[in-house]
């Protein structure tokens, strides 16, 4: 996954839900230096017998935000959805 042009990411979730292991492995793979990188990473994890749905939300640099229901998406369509606005993003920087 391509998050060098990630700026935000904003996550609610429950962790005690099955639906949500999607939102638990796309935090995981967020490389380890993020924070330190500049990213802004905020996490607010749901109470067990909450009835809220899950969401995920990401700000890219060139200031294009992405709202994706974890629920509904598995891990491997997220990450399509972050690659391929983070492409376009790497195909303009390589050009300029």
């Amino acid at each position: 996954m391509i998050s060098r042009f990630i700026t935000e990411v904003r996550m609610k979730f429950n962790p005690f839900n099955a639906r949500t292991r999607s939102a638990r492995l796309f935090l995981s793979n967020l490389p380890p230096t993020a924070r330190a990188d500049g990213m802004m990473i905020q996490t607010q994890l749901l109470p067990k017998a909450s009835t809220e749905a899950s969401s995920l939300y990401i700000k890219f640099k060139d200031g294009k935000e992405m709202n994706l229901d974890v629920e509904s998406m598995g891990i491997k369509s997220i990450v399509e959805e972050v690659d391929r606005h983070s492409r376009q993003l790497q195909k303009a920087a390589d050009l300029e």
